[in-house]
């Protein structure tokens, strides 16, 4: 039998899954820091006495990151939780059953 049918959830597919993961979230971390400078034109009008864009990189932006750090979090709790699973079926699987005492 192959061994990807033997661990259908290697530690390389896991790591490969992290990586992506990462870079995502590295994309939209980006992306949250670039859109407010690259459209300040837009974006140029008061909001409580201050300009939008100083509420964007005060408030939105923290909050944004905190989101991104919690969703990695989250992602990586279940695939972990799903890691430990598969490979406890996998080491049950190979031990042979006790007998009754």
């Amino acid at each position: 039998m192959p061994a990807s049918r033997l661990r259908p959830h290697s530690p390389a597919r896991y790591w490969r899954r992290n990586v992506q993961l990462i870079a995502l979230l590295l994309v939209l971390w980006v992306a949250l820091t670039a859109a407010p400078a690259l459209f300040t034109g837009y974006l140029a009008f008061e909001f409580i006495g201050w300009p939008f864009p100083f509420w964007l990189a005060a408030y939105g932006a923290p909050l944004a990151f905190l989101l991104i750090v919690a969703a990695y979090g989250w992602i990586m709790n279940r695939a972990d939780a799903h890691a430990a699973q598969t490979a406890g079926e996998l080491d049950t699987a190979d031990t042979p059953p006790r007998e009754p005492r």
